[in-house]
């Protein structure tokens, strides 16, 4: 290879790409943007969701996972930076968690004992756990390779983080669709398929964020 050849070659290697949050926004963004349309077309809105949404307590299984989900985001795309840090940004994440948490028992001493169990697990409970996940696969899949041109020293954590932000993206959207209004239902079911969602993503945070 002659000289000059080989310092284009060199040159070539040595620019650098899209920063991980352009990626994101050229590829995950979308992602969950699609899977909101296929919630919409294939599940449908719920018939008063403009009026549900002015009611705050239901207005909330909408905005929780809309504020966990960015947070997430925002913080696994710092963490694709060695040097950078996402502290405040996870202590917003377990901010948001406490306050439902809060909530959640609060909601529940309002409740004779007897009534827990009928208040929570509402009349879509199995596929509430269903629908989350699914949604969320296709944006964490996306997410997953976004990160991958990053240089996460925690590839599990990372991995998980990501699985937080598809998942709770994907529980937003589903809010669009379902009927549950009980805080006891969507405090419950959302946060659980929102958790399968970030041990997927944890998984594949080891598998495929490792250098």
């Amino acid at each position: 290879m002659k000289t000059d050849e080989l310092i284009a070659a060199m040159v070539a290697d040595a620019t650098p790409g899209p920063s991980v949050g352009l990626l994101a926004a050229r590829w995950f963004l979308p992602a969950l943007a699609l899977m909101g349309l296929a919630v919409l077309l294939v599940l449908g809105p719920r018939a008063d969701l403009t009026a549900a949404m002015a009611v705050p307590a239901t207005a909330m299984k909408l905005v929780l996972p809309l504020v966990v989900a960015a947070a997430a985001c925002l913080a696994v795309l710092r963490r694709a930076h060695p040097e950078a840090r996402a502290g405040g940004l996870i202590w917003l994440v377990i901010l948001v968690g406490g306050a439902a948490a809060l909530w959640f028992a609060v909601t529940l001493s309002g409740l004779p004992p007897s009534q827990w169990w009928a208040a929570a697990k509402g009349q879509t409970l199995l596929f509430c756990l269903v629908a989350v996940p699914v949604i969320a696969i296709l944006p964490l899949a996306v997410l997953i390779a976004v990160l991958r041109a990053g240089a996460s020293t925690a590839p599990r954590r990372s991995g998980a983080l990501a699985g937080l932000a598809a998942g709770a993206g994907a529980a937003a959207l589903y809010a669009l669709h379902c009927t549950e209004d009980s805080p006891l239902f969507f405090l419950s079911w959302y946060t659980l398929g929102i958790l399968v969602v970030t041990g997927l993503g944890a998984a594949a945070g080891g598998r495929w964020l490792r250098w």
